[in-house]
């Protein structure tokens, strides 16, 4: 069964150095029934009970956002991910994702509470939670009689989570800890029934992970809610903890184990925020649409004017790539999972590495989609015009939700060096082969170019081809990189932001490439020429990204002989043979979508 994991089982970060066909990755068209009943199951109840209401979560009405969660807890949408044997549906991670994804596109605040719940403050429980606690707490998470939170984040300890000041003293007959210290930016403190507490003991290098029943008789105070730009029905809070006690049985995990479990929480948490951003995208694009076959200008629909319809179709493909590497992903984390259960892993087990095997991929995807949903919502309010900016439509308030998913599980500035610092690391231990691949791109570049026109008359061959360049350019830089800088390579952040850049344009790029070859395999070139037409426009303007940062990060360590020679090459791996029409190609994917009424992938 080891043999299992190693070769058939994709590992995390391989996708940079191994190709991949079509028909190895999910996408959405590949849900199951069952997964399509879910779907269908929550877009009822966020159409029924979140989305006629938006107008209350604007208005800060905390008490909503809780009645709302109750109300998804007795539908069973807070247990998705929860064994059956604790209250739960024990649902695979591409169904828990699928939830994520639909529950969360109405409303950042609901959105919000939801997998901050679902997420960090039940997760932890169960992955590191002894049999005793999971049997007392995870029950009452799962049904939504109980609420959780997660206490991380402190004024000096945010982006250097393991340097909270919040400590853990051992009573003197040894039956529990007092803990005491400061808080912030805790979702859902307003209304839950208990803390996931991070605290030092003594002067452990590592902090200490607690279950903290929230009593307000055992030290525990809160400030008022805190007044923000989005989100604003999501509860968010200072918690103070004065000598709070909290039984040793408690503990989660081990002693010192605290900085392991917020790490591999925030991993889940990333590529679950990447799938909470989907429907939001999807709903601001389809809003759009709606709004310019409406409104009229110089007698005409504004969704005749191609400056709206290069939106339109900017937007809708930003959201597919979007789904495409998000389920791609999603699928590869569910794949390693079972195969770890079916080596004879726990649950526990298997979920944690299964996650942590594609760290690389959770930080990618957590950068790419919060930050195209912030840049769909503001082509969005763009379209709307002056309506786009009045809290009259919903496009304002999708816009201000979207600010806080670049920051939180980790800002993307975080994540981008986390992202290629992982893969190195993995390189290091035998993981992912790259030096293999970056010998070989550093011989190609001394050696002749080929100058023969290869046969590109099957679909996505060329873009295949520059996909495969793509990922020499990655290799190059980032080898030239690491063999200049050694273990320095950390203290420069700007050449790492540049080769996080390229990394994160390659999976996207093949990503959605894939997705739109299954499907046309699948349907027919002709029955899929608008996901053909996305894939191609994504990829061009993933080209230009690549090159854009390949030089920036070459000029920034490379001079004379080997930058003149690594520019040569990075012209060579980002050239088109036949450049696509991209203004054709918006068109393809505009006239679709504007005759349907909105996004319908």
């Amino acid at each position: 069964m080891a043999d299992l994991l190693e070769k058939d089982v994709t590992r995390g970060g391989q996708f940079l150095v191994k190709e991949t066909k079509c028909e190895d990755v999910f996408t959405p068209e590949d849900f199951t029934e069952e997964q399509i009943m879910m779907r269908d199951m929550v877009k009822e109840f966020i159409d029924k009970e979140i989305w006629p209401n938006k107008n209350r979560f604007e208005n800060r009405d905390f008490a909503f956002t809780e009645e709302c969660m109750k109300k998804a807890g007795e539908l069973g949408l807070l247990g998705v991910a929860v064994p059956q044997e604790y209250g739960g549906l024990g649902m695979g991670f591409v169904s828990t994702m699928l939830v994520c994804d639909y529950i969360s596109g109405a409303t950042g605040s609901f959105s919000t509470a939801f997998g901050a719940h679902t997420g960090i403050g039940t997760m932890p429980i169960t992955l590191y939670g002894t049999e005793e606690q999971k049997q007392k707490y995870v029950p009452k998470l799962a049904s939504g009689e109980w609420f959780g939170a997660y206490c991380l984040t402190e004024p000096g300890a945010g982006s250097d989570a393991n340097s909270g000041k919040t400590k853990a003293v051992l009573s003197d007959d040894g039956s529990h800890y007092k803990i005491t210290g400061q808080k912030m930016w805790i979702s859902n403190a307003g209304f839950c029934q208990l803390f996931i507490v991070f605290a030092r003991i003594e002067d452990d290098k590592n902090i200490t992970g607690f279950i903290v029943e929230n009593d307000p008789s055992n030290g525990i105070s809160m400030n008022e809610e805190e007044h923000k730009l989005g989100i604003r029905a999501s509860s968010t809070r200072q918690v103070f903890f004065n000598e709070t006690k909290v039984p040793v049985e408690n503990m989660l995990s081990v002693r010192g184990n605290g900085f392991k479990i917020a790490m591999n929480a925030l991993n889940v948490g990333r590529v679950k925020l990447a799938g909470a951003c989907l429907d939001a995208q999807r709903r601001v694009t389809s809003g759009a649409i709606k709004y310019a076959n409406e409104r009229i200008q110089f007698d005409t629909p504004i969704a005749n004017f191609g400056a709206i319809r290069a939106k339109i179709a900017e937007m809708a493909t930003s959201c597919y790539a979007g789904e495409s590497a998000t389920y791609r992903a999603a699928k590869s984390i569910e794949d390693r999972i079972q195969a770890r259960v079916a080596e004879g892993s726990s649950h526990q087990e298997a979920e944690l590495k299964g996650v942590e095997e594609f760290a690389i991929e959770c930080s990618i995807l957590k950068v790419a989609v919060s930050e195209d949903i912030q840049n769909c919502s503001d082509e969005g309010i763009q379209i709307l015009g002056g309506m786009g900016f009045s809290e009259d439509t919903p496009m304002e308030s999708a816009w201000r939700d979207a600010r806080i998913a670049r920051i939180y599980e980790g800002t993307n500035e975080i994540n981008r060096m986390l992202s290629v610092g992982m893969l190195i690391k993995k390189a290091m231990k035998g993981h992912v082969d790259l030096i293999g691949p970056a010998t070989k791109v550093g011989e190609e570049l001394m050696g002749i170019p080929d100058f023969d026109m290869p046969d590109y008359s099957e679909l996505f061959a060329e873009e295949k081809n520059i996909i495969k360049n793509l990922k020499k350019v990655f290799l190059m830089v980032a080898g030239a990189a690491v063999q200049k800088y050694g273990p320095e390579l950390d203290s420069h952040q700007q050449l790492l932001m540049a080769a996080a850049d390229i990394l994160i344009e390659i999976y996207m790029a093949e990503s959605v490439v894939l997705r739109a070859e299954k499907v046309a395999k699948s349907k027919g070139e002709d029955q899929a020429k608008e996901q053909i037409a996305m894939a191609k426009l994504y990829l061009y303007q993933a080209v230009d990204i690549v090159n854009s940062k390949g030089k920036e990060g070459i000029a920034s360590f490379a001079e004379g002989d080997e930058q003149r020679m690594m520019m040569m090459g990075l012209r060579r791996f980002t050239k088109y043979q036949n450049f696509p029409n991209v203004v054709e190609l918006r068109e393809v994917i505009a006239s679709k979508l504007i005759s349907e009424g909105y996004y319908s992938y």
